[in-house]
């Protein structure tokens, strides 16, 4: 069984832009194409797992994400970096979903199409969401970056973190992830 690493999109890969959809919008953080080959090539299977209610709020298409993901995974494959797959969740928080974080579905879809160990595999990501998406699916380490709205969840909500390990961005999230026995 292989580990993966599960990665939200906005503010962890991505520059936060309130509900981005366009590619002249899109702007890759800094190192997160070096962090993402060096788990890699420690041989991680790397999944984004992302919410996207603009969708479900009408404010955007599926085809314009569709073509923002192309857009990045494009990018990514310049450097080298393979993403297994996209799970996206178009719907609102209050509409009924099956994969909208904090639901752990996606993760467990992953595990069965891909052969994967949750217990040994992480989620990384901005938001109190996404690390209860991990929680949710018994991951080993769910971990919130700084970077996007991380830091204010991380004042927002101390006392929730106890079982997260908080770091500044994706480069230091993929160097603890690699010091891990």
């Amino acid at each position: 069984m292989h580990s993966a690493v599960f990665l939200d999109r906005d503010g962890v890969l991505n520059e936060e832009k309130n509900y981005l959809h366009r590619v002249e919008d899109f702007v890759l953080l800094p190192g997160v194409l070096p962090a993402l080959q060096k788990l890699s090539t420690a041989g991680f299977a790397l999944f984004i797992v992302t919410n996207q209610s603009g969708i479900g709020r009408g404010y955007f298409t599926l085809a314009d994400v569709e073509k923002l993901h192309a857009h990045m995974l494009g990018e990514f494959q310049k450097a080298g970096v393979s993403i297994r797959k996209i799970y996206l969740a178009p719907e609102v928080p209050d509409q009924p979903s099956r994969g909208r974080k904090p639901s752990p579905q996606f993760l467990f879809d992953a595990r069965d199409e891909f052969g994967l160990n949750l217990a040994r595999s992480f989620m990384i990501g901005d938001k109190l969401i996404d690390l209860e998406c991990g929680w949710n699916a018994g991951v080993q380490q769910s971990i919130l970056v700084r970077t996007g709205y991380g830091s204010g969840t991380e004042k927002e909500n101390a006392g929730k973190l106890a079982n997260a390990v908080v770091v500044d961005d994706l480069p230091a999230a993929a160097a603890w992830i690699l010091r891990q026995p």
